[in-house]
């Protein structure tokens, strides 16, 4: 790991002597009548002759921008969508022009007339994050929260909704960069219940910095919820049907005059996804041998509702308050069958069970946050409360029965219920020292209390249920975090650099109450983090990064049962696990062309008591699968975005992913191993049909790789999507094909265990088509156009 930090951190400064230090630079700051920074403005540099352009740039997040230029008299041009244009002569005579604060005032006949708008290109880089504007991804039309995901170069979501980030599953998911309900302790669930319609953009922030909390090994995914905020009344809704079963409708709308601004949104949706799935399994001892296959299908079904609601209040220039509170509720109706087949050494059928589950799922979820905002005197000078409560609940009761061939029927039922309360309260503070140094600092503690009630019980000879003992426990978790931050950011000519620390304080325990097993911890540990970005010649920049993070262990790692559907293999978690810890470097270069960009970023990753899930076979041939703190994980590697225009109605963007994962661990005196070289690639194509008819075609492949008890085999899907505007702009009508093949299926094998084999297939669900139809209310359609060199503009020259 020293060799490659010394690599690394030569790779990054051997890169400063590239630029030229003898042409002048211009920088300025462009905000609106407000005081508040515009982003992405276009920056024009012209030749007072004849008006045409030199060079030019957009401005960062924060409104600032920064242009080279040979000594001379110029004219700067400014133009942002809906705000009036601003030229200003310039006479380049020293070394470096500062030209303050510029001042955008709206411009109302741009407002009042119109229709064809820039739209923000689908990535934007930042200094310590990728942001994924979604809502022209034809394939997420109708679709859920984890189709959004799958959707997003990076980001990977398995046929039973579980997310990884550079092929590692810890990873952390925010909504508004804030815990939340909609997630809540089971992610995968709740992302499939979870309407894309609600989504505006997704961040990916691979090595957070010191502000964000330190939980997830491979960084964050944050998901920003659409909230508008135009002046008057303005919404839209969508109305969606599918094939299996997918309906649904998405309202939004929104209201400012003044000092407030209103909003809310509301979606319902109602599911039918059918699966299938099979399994093969031997074993042989001295006791017990045989052979099963085992064939699933399953219908999940379900009828949700969401709704966010909340007022932003603007009490002055330098005070504004937001308050807003969402409302998850839904239920399922759940059944799955499995056919049993039992052979003996010839091959021979011996006998067929079929096992029958039904389940009915209750889940609901209530949020209250408030937050406080005070400015000071210097812009970007402010403070930040944040206060959140968060309260859900989960039920799910099922009864099985099982039918052995020529047997006597085995009836069966279960109870589990899940009641979780999370409080945070949280400020941040961020004082500007001078034009681009910033220091920032801040506190947060977090409250966190899961109680479980888990019950197995099978009915008896004279027709009463007994518990069985090993699935009848309570178990509560308790969780609470407090953590502080401080961080510091500079920019010296075209080098950026951002260094903080993170200190969390943790206080967790299990307790199960009827077993009297009590398993507290507490530790503190320190997370630094260092940001550097260089800005280079010919549009090019690159980024370096170094953080520390941790993963605990989540809520359904840690339960001791959660499912007997399969009464051959249980899947359970482990009240013992502990924290993971990771190291992250990472280096990225950004190539920014007229028509075009390249992001190819480097990283390593070494992780310690890395969590895996295990397969353990007894001496009856019963199956667990179960997590533990493994192994040791080191992993390298090397990822491209490029986004291409090939001209004005084709436009194509593909992502690789290609890395190395070495993991070693022992348990019970059993060694494991794995040696993994594999990737992941995804390659999207939009094209624009006779001037109105917008089509995508996506399609999505991930490569073996080996684990520490086997391997999982490929993964490929296709996707496609039609989109075209009606009602003059105000409506689109949309359709989307997901999965267009059907090859969307997880297979692994198991073949390290002694005199043990296991081969499987699981498929969530088959393709689906879905056909959707929006209307806005004072809102024109957004038209893409392209943004400045390729980047991520708002206007243009």
């Amino acid at each position: 790991m020293r060799y490659l930090t010394t690599y690394l951190f030569l790779f990054f400064f051997t890169t400063l002597g590239f630029s030229n230090g003898d042409s002048s630079t211009i920088v300025g700051k462009i905000i609106d009548e407000s005081g508040e920074g515009i982003p992405y403005a276009s920056v024009a540099l012209l030749n007072t002759a004849d008006s045409t352009v030199i060079t030019g740039t957009a401005s960062d997040i924060d409104g600032s921008f920064e242009i080279e230029a040979e000594q001379g008299t110029y004219l700067v041009r400014i133009t942002f969508l809906s705000y009036k244009e601003k030229w200003l002569p310039i006479k380049l005579t020293a070394s470096t022009l500062d030209l303050e604060t510029i001042v955008l005032a709206p411009s109302a006949d741009v407002l009042d007339q119109l229709e064809i708008v820039a739209e923000r290109s689908q990535m934007e880089l930042r200094l310590d994050k990728r942001v994924f504007n979604v809502g022209k991804d034809l394939s997420n039309l109708g679709g859920t929260a984890s189709d959004v995901l799958d959707n997003i170069p990076s980001i990977n979501v398995d046929t039973d909704g579980t997310v990884s980030l550079r092929g590692s599953q810890n990873v952390r998911i925010l909504i508004n960069g804030k815990p939340s309900g909609l997630i809540g302790s089971d992610p995968a669930n709740a992302l499939k219940m979870f309407q894309a319609d609600m989504i505006d953009r997704v961040e990916i922030i691979t090595n957070p910095s010191a502000r964000y909390e330190a939980e997830g090994e491979v960084g964050i995914i944050n998901i920003i919820l659409k909230k508008e905020a135009r002046a008057g009344i303005n919404g839209s809704a969508t109305l969606t049907g599918g094939l299996p079963t997918n309906n649904g409708v998405a309202l939004g709308l929104n209201y400012r005059k003044k000092s407030t601004n209103f909003f809310v949104n509301y979606t319902l949706n109602n599911r039918y996804i059918p699966g299938r799935g099979q399994n093969f399994q031997s074993f042989s001892s001295p006791d017990t041998s045989y052979v099963f296959t085992q064939q699933r299908t399953h219908i999940r079904g379900s009828l949700s509702h969401n709704v966010q609601a909340g007022t932003d209040i603007y009490i002055n220039d330098k005070n504004s308050l937001t308050i807003s509170g969402l409302y998850k509720y839904g239920v399922g109706d759940n059944f799955s069958s499995i056919l049993y087949s039992d052979f003996d050494e010839f091959d021979v059928m011996t006998r067929q069970v079929r096992r029958n589950e039904n389940e009915i799922e209750t889940k609901e979820n209530i949020e209250g946050s408030i937050n406080y905002v005070r400015k000071f005197k210097g812009e970007g000078h402010e403070l930040v409360l944040d206060a959140r409560w968060i309260r859900s609940l989960d039920l799910e009761q099922s009864v099985y029965v099982e039918t052995p061939e020529g047997g006597a029927v085995i009836n069966q039922r279960s109870v589990n219920t899940e009641n979780e309360e999370n409080k945070v309260v949280q400020i941040d503070y961020v004082l500007p020292l001078g034009k681009d140094a910033k220091f920032e600092a801040g506190a947060r503690s977090a409250f966190r209390t899961i109680e479980n009630l888990f019950l197995v019980e099978q009915e008896g000879d004279g027709g009463e249920y007994v518990p069985i003992d090993m699935f009848n426990d309570i178990m509560v978790y308790t969780e609470n975090i407090h953590a502080a931050y401080g961080m510091f950011g500079n920019k010296y000519k075209k080098l950026g650099y951002q260094v903080g620390v993170r200190a969390e304080y943790s206080d967790v325990a299990t307790n199960l109450l009827k077993s009297n097993v009590f398993n507290p911890r507490k530790y503190l540990n320190l997370f630094p983090s260092m940001h550097l970005s260089r800005e280079m010649k010919e549009n090019n920049s690159l980024q370096f990064s170094i953080s520390r993070r941790l993963s605990r262990p989540s809520m359904w790692n840690l339960l001791p049962f959660f499912t007997f559907s399969d009464s051959r293999v249980v899947f359970s978690g482990n009240p013992d696990l502990d924290p993971e810890f990771t190291y992250s470097f990472e280096t990225g270069h950004l190539k920014n062309w007229d028509k075009g960009s390249l992001l190819s970023s480097v990283y390593y990753r070494r992780g310690t008591g890395v969590i895996q899930r295990i397969t353990f076979v007894d001496e009856e041939g019963f199956t667990r699968v179960f997590p533990i703190n493994l192994a040791v994980q080191n992993s390298y590697g090397v990822e491209f975005n490029v986004n291409r225009d090939i001209n004005k109605w084709w436009k194509v963007n593909a992502n690789g992913n290609f890395f190395r994962a070495i993991m070693e661990g022992e348990y019970n005196g059993q060694e494991f191993f794995a040696d993994t070289y594999t990737w992941t690639a995804r390659a999207n194509s939009r094209m624009t049909l006779f001037k109105k008819l917008d089509s995508q075609l996506s399609f999505d492949y991930r490569a073996p790789q080996r684990t520490p008890q086997g391997f999982q085999k490929s993964i490929y899907f296709l996707n496609a999507g039609l989109s075209m505007d009606v009602l003059k702009g105000n409506g689109t009508l949309s359709f989307s094909a997901r999965d267009i093949f059907n090859t969307r299926k997880r297979r692994w094998e198991v073949t390290t265990i002694e005199n043990f084999s296991s081969e499987a297939e699981f498929q969530w669900q088959s393709r689906q088509f879905v056909l959707s139809f929006s209307y806005r209310l004072n809102q024109k359609k957004k038209k893409e156009e392209k943004p400045p060199f390729g980047g991520e503009g708002g206007g243009d020259f």
